[in-house]
């Protein structure tokens, strides 16, 4: 095997850096680390967190020399062997057995309307809750995980059940603390969804609709795929949505200034991009070395584990001026926070669609004189994954 590292240099350790740290605040640890290299060896998540921006790009595109079908995968154990942890051609052939499902043909005949109906009934919830409510438990969360539920085809399932599903799947997905309690939820609700599976499957087939099941139940995709393939859909399809109509309204009652220009342009679709590249929803995923390889000038061996840390290159100041800002006004290259090459997400359009062209611009023409609660501040989290988790509002 061709050894690539010719010239590159050391990767440097970053012992100092803890996951209560990065759970509170990664972007001040990330601004320290970039500004000595694009590549730091971190022992307290056992693994080589990339967090430049044309370095994350790089591994991204690269799936000869970093595999997305990493050993010892904590999404593997929590989820099952998904196409996500899958290089081409297995990948491919597994995401091409979704179809249109999750595309705008299919957004337009189907499931727009869904959204619509989604939106009423979850921002008549936030009402009745009234002022000082919880923007994420009482409309993000629920909203998300509805049109979620309908989309999968689980009809057997609830709104609250997706929730459950999908926050301890992906917590488990996200166990770097190695948590047993963690662990635990995780294989209760993967057990749980696995039995709504195989409910489904059989009545699906005689009762076909355009959901995902109903899709993926006439394919010859294995049934140990298929559970891991939903799983994997499960966790990102509800958090990223829900994490981006939280934040985007985070950020835009946060700057009133920016926050007008939305609301008289219509610019919902530019303020959901700069929320997603301010803070990704899933801001990092693993890859692995497959040979002795150089990224960004630095040696990484064969078998390194990998951090593609999409969250801290969104806030590259190489690519992005004044990063650490909201500002829907920004131009120049695009965010990661869809990752990139042949792991594109594929909910990337229903994401755009349930939250730019019906979530965000329902939330605040419903509710006139939509602010934060002066008395409750936002609280946010995470690092694998971040987003708001508490968004208490007030209107009228």
């Amino acid at each position: 095997m061709t050894v690539e590292t010719t010239g590159a240099g050391p990767v440097p350790a970053a012992d100092w850096v803890t996951i209560p740290d990065l759970h509170a605040d990664p972007y001040p640890i990330y601004q320290r680390l970039r500004s000595i290299a694009p590549i730091h060896w971190v022992p307290a998540v056992n693994r080589y967190l990339v967090i430049g921006y044309e370095a994350c790009h790089t591994v991204e595109l690269d799936q000869e020399r970093f595999s997305a079908d990493e050993t010892g995968s904590l999404m593997k154990r929590s989820m099952g062997h998904s196409m996500l942890r899958k290089d081409d051609p297995e990948h491919d052939v597994e995401r091409k057995a979704y179809g249109g499902v999750l595309r705008p043909k299919a957004i337009t005949q189907h499931w727009r309307a869904v959204f619509e109906r989604s939106v009423a009934t979850y921002l008549a919830r936030l009402e009745d809750a009234g002022p000082g409510a919880d923007l994420v438990s009482e409309f993000a969360a629920p909203y998300a995980a509805e049109n979620l539920r309908v989309v999968l085809g689980f009809r057997n399932a609830r709104q609250e059940d997706m929730q459950r599903w999908s926050q301890t799947l992906i917590d488990g997905t996200g166990n770097y603390a190695d948590d047993p309690d963690v662990w635990a939820l995780a294989e209760r609700s993967s057990a749980e969804v696995d039995a709504a599976i195989d409910e489904m499957l059989p009545v699906l087939r005689a009762d076909p609709d355009a959901s995902l099941l109903a899709q993926l139940a006439g394919t010859p995709m294995p049934l140990e795929s298929l559970r891991a393939n939903l799983k994997m859909t499960i966790g990102g399809g509800l958090n990223e949505p829900r994490d981006a109509i939280a934040t985007t309204t985070w950020a835009l009652l946060s700057h009133p200034d920016q926050l007008a220009s939305v609301l008289a342009g219509g610019r919902w679709s530019d303020a959901f991009e700069e929320s997603i590249r301010w803070v990704a929803p899933i801001s990092m995923y693993p890859r692995e070395a497959t040979r002795d390889t150089e990224l960004a000038g630095m040696a990484v061996p064969r078998g390194a584990r990998l951090g593609v840390v999409v969250g801290a290159a969104n806030r590259d100041p190489a690519v992005f001026t004044d990063p650490e800002s909201y500002d829907i006004d920004r131009r120049g290259k695009p965010h990661l926070a869809f990752g990139g090459g042949n792991h594109f997400c594929a909910g990337a359009w229903i994401a755009r669609a349930s939250v730019v062209s019906v979530a965000l611009p329902r939330l605040f023409a419903g509710l006139p004189g939509l602010r934060l609660d002066p008395a409750r501040p936002a609280v946010v989290g995470g690092w694998v994954f971040r987003g708001v988790t508490d968004l208490p509002v007030r209107w009228g």
